[in-house]
């Protein structure tokens, strides 16, 4: 039997609404709900007049956010009941992998991963991450490095190298680099990514990722490097993931 949404209203004032269009922050709103499992599986969720009122938009926006995440499989509609939650993870979407990063458990059960920051510099780009980044070489970039884990096990750390000249006033400390780097990209700083090229390769663990990852070496990591492109085709950062497979399946499904 199906259960009736009774969540508390989100402050849809607080978000930065000038950065995406409103339906995309709503569809956001209502995937954490979802994926934090506060609307879980079979809960029917409120009609789209109560829910405008809800996020303070239109009727008409929360119906596009809807239509977007019924399509996406996170919801359903039913005759006579409403729009419910499914309790399926969506298996395409840019969106859930950069949010989520295509990790899985064994069973292959997409997993959530908890970020801890380790580091930020800015220095010069070197000749190659220029190349990549289009960016004249010796430029500043940013370096953020971060350790991901899923319940407290380590499974990946990465660096994300970002050009700061388009990321102005940029955090200066490590800890204030927001969990979802994605979505802070697109909404602070109108940097929003929707493209990648990956190159992955099997290699042996360093000391450093031993260390990290609580590896006894000698240990096979995977090393993940990704482009990522805005809509324009231009490049935007370079993120470098070194992973573990012990426990876990890097699935990528993205169009």
């Amino acid at each position: 039997m199906t259960k009736s949404s009774q969540t508390t209203p989100i402050d849809f004032a607080s978000v930065d609404k000038t950065a995406m269009p409103r339906f995309e922050v709503v569809k956001q709103q209502i995937t954490r709900e979802i994926l934090d499992g506060t609307w879980a599986a079979g809960t029917v969720l409120p009609g789209e007049t109560a829910m405008a009122q809800q996020f303070g938009v239109a009727v008409g926006t929360v119906r596009r956010a809807l239509a977007d995440l019924v399509q996406e499989g996170l919801l359903s509609r039913r005759r006579r009941t409403g729009t419910v939650v499914t309790g399926r993870m969506p298996k395409h979407s840019m969106r859930f992998f950069y949010d989520y990063f295509r990790l899985h458990d064994k069973e292959g059960k997409l997993q959530r991963s908890q970020p801890t920051s380790l580091s930020l510099e800015r220095r010069a780009a070197s000749a190659d991450e220029a190349e990549k980044l289009e960016i004249p070489k010796g430029s500043e970039v940013i370096a953020y490095h971060r350790l991901r884990s899923v319940a407290d096990r380590p499974i990946m750390h990465e660096i994300y190298l970002i050009p700061s000249a388009l990321v102005p006033g940029f955090p200066e400390r490590a800890e204030e680099v927001p969990e979802f780097l994605s979505r802070a990209l697109a909404e602070d700083y109108h940097q929003r990514i929707t493209a990648i090229r990956e190159a992955v390769t099997a290699e042996l663990a360093t000391d450093e990722d031993a260390r990290l990852l609580k590896l006894e070496r000698p240990a096979a990591i995977l090393r993940i490097v990704s482009v990522n492109y805005d809509q324009s085709s231009h490049p935007v950062l370079i993120a470098t993931h070194w992973a573990t497979t012990e426990g876990q399946l890097y699935i990528n499904e993205i169009f």
